[in-house]
């Protein structure tokens, strides 16, 4: 299974304690690809993170961010659009959006968001892709009027610099059917997705792509990568010596068609996993490519 060019990066959890600034700004000197900011708003002692987004953006001068993934309950999906969009324009083009329908429906509630079930919870994401869309285009005269959410506009904006890729962070069977039929790519975390699982969600991810008219090869494989990088001996998938997560993430992009890798073990792990891994997986997937190619 062949997909497109390979991006790594990390993940961080916006722990108020920790040094995020500087990890964010060793993933761009390492020359990462991606940094990705966890959003759970309603727990405490975390920073918020759009605002670290922001932040980050303005701390580094190559890497793209993304919430990984915003918390629509309690994030408005026009005020979200238009932050993500602010956002992309300061930083010459490098944001996309992470997007999710909240993984603790107590936290949002505690938080004045909307307990909703999880069909509803679905019908509401979909709803929140559409609108952030019609945010972003060049349209005017928008409405929009949903079971969740109503939007009104006499112009649209302000418009991206780029066309930002909307990737949904879901794992249900229905979930990754809305994310074939509308998404730019699927976000899979590896303690609720394993690779056996992996493998189911993507054939159903592809079913939906295909029956929506869609080509799933255009929809971004985003793995967040819950581990622990040590030069111990192996403890299970994900949990052992750098050559063990070369293996694993090597089989992840050719065997599962996996195409961007999150980081999210230990931020002191980094470079390990920037400088070691990294370049070895490129190097084992560009080889194993060809070698399916002359064969």
């Amino acid at each position: 299974m062949t997909r497109g060019p390979l991006r790594f990066g990390l993940s961080l959890d916006p722990d108020v304690s920790a040094p995020l600034i500087r990890a964010a700004q060793e993933a761009d000197r390492f020359g990462l690809d991606l940094l990705g900011v966890r959003d759970r708003p309603f727990r405490r002692d975390t920073a918020d993170a759009l605002t670290l987004l922001a932040a980050v953006l303005a701390g580094t001068s190559r890497i793209r961010a993304l919430p990984v993934v915003a918390c629509l309950p309690l994030r408005p999906p026009a005020a979200l659009a238009k932050a993500i969009a602010t956002m992309d324009r300061l930083s010459g083009g490098r944001v996309e959006l992470g997007l999710g329908a909240g993984m603790s429906p107590d936290g949002i509630e505690a938080y004045g968001g909307p307990r909703l079930g999880a069909a509803a919870a679905r019908r509401a994401l979909e709803e929140a892709v559409q609108i952030i869309r019609l945010h972003w285009s060049d349209q005017n005269g928008l409405r929009f009027q949903g079971e969740h959410y109503r939007f009104a506009a006499a112009q649209a904006g302000p418009v991206p610099v780029h066309q930002i890729g909307i990737w949904l962070g879901v794992t249900g069977p229905r979930g990754l059917d809305l994310a074939g039929r509308v998404a730019d790519g699927w976000i899979a975390p590896s303690s609720l997705v394993p690779p056996k699982r992996l493998a189911d969600g993507q054939r159903r991810l592809d079913d939906a792509a295909l029956r929506a008219g869609r080509d799933p090869g255009e929809i971004r494989r985003v793995y967040v990568l819950e581990g622990s990088l040590d030069a111990s001996d192996s403890r299970g998938f994900l949990h052992g010596p750098p050559r063990q997560w070369i293996y694993e993430l090597t089989e992840l992009a050719i065997g599962h068609g996996v195409d961007s890798f999150l980081f999210a073990g230990d931020p002191e792990q980094l470079p390990v996993f920037a400088l070691e891994v990294v370049p070895a997986v490129r190097e084992q997937v560009t080889r194993e490519r060809a070698g399916a190619l002359q064969a």
